[in-house]
């Protein structure tokens, strides 16, 4: 299953590496919380959906994120400079399942909500006073 958000702040590749780090990951999501920070880019979180390593990798236009041990192998990215919004982030969410049960896409779509809405706020935050929290 596939879920898209868009949310509409202008930023760069640079921008989404540098401010969205694992330390940064609880202005980033009221969902997860870090429990272990392993190392800059693997950190063991907790949340809505229990105990993961999340991986953080840089890819073409910003991040991927992955939950590693989950069983719907559960993943997002978030990008900018490429369609289907050039000029704003996309939010992309990915599990290897067809169908789930209808209080898990609940799930997902909440934590997509709040993931989006944090975004936001961050970004416009940083485009207000550049340079606060970045790499923090």
């Amino acid at each position: 299953m596939e879920f898209f958000r868009i949310v509409d702040v202008e930023t760069s590749e640079d921008s989404i590496t540098g401010i969205l780090t694992l330390k940064n990951l609880e202005k980033m999501s009221d969902e997860l919380i870090v429990l272990d920070q392993i190392d800059d880019n693997t950190a063991f979180i907790g949340g809505i959906w229990g105990e993961f390593t999340l991986e953080r990798s840089i890819i073409k236009g910003g991040l991927r994120f992955a939950l590693k041990e989950c069983p719907n192998a559960l993943a997002w990215t978030i990008t900018t400079g490429y369609p289907p919004a050039t000029d704003a982030l996309v939010v992309h969410l990915t599990i290897n399942r067809k169908e789930k049960p209808f209080d898990f896409i609940e799930e997902v779509e909440a934590f997509l909500e709040d993931h989006c809405n944090k975004l936001s706020t961050l970004f416009l935050k940083m485009s207000i006073n550049p340079g606060i929290e970045s790499k923090a």
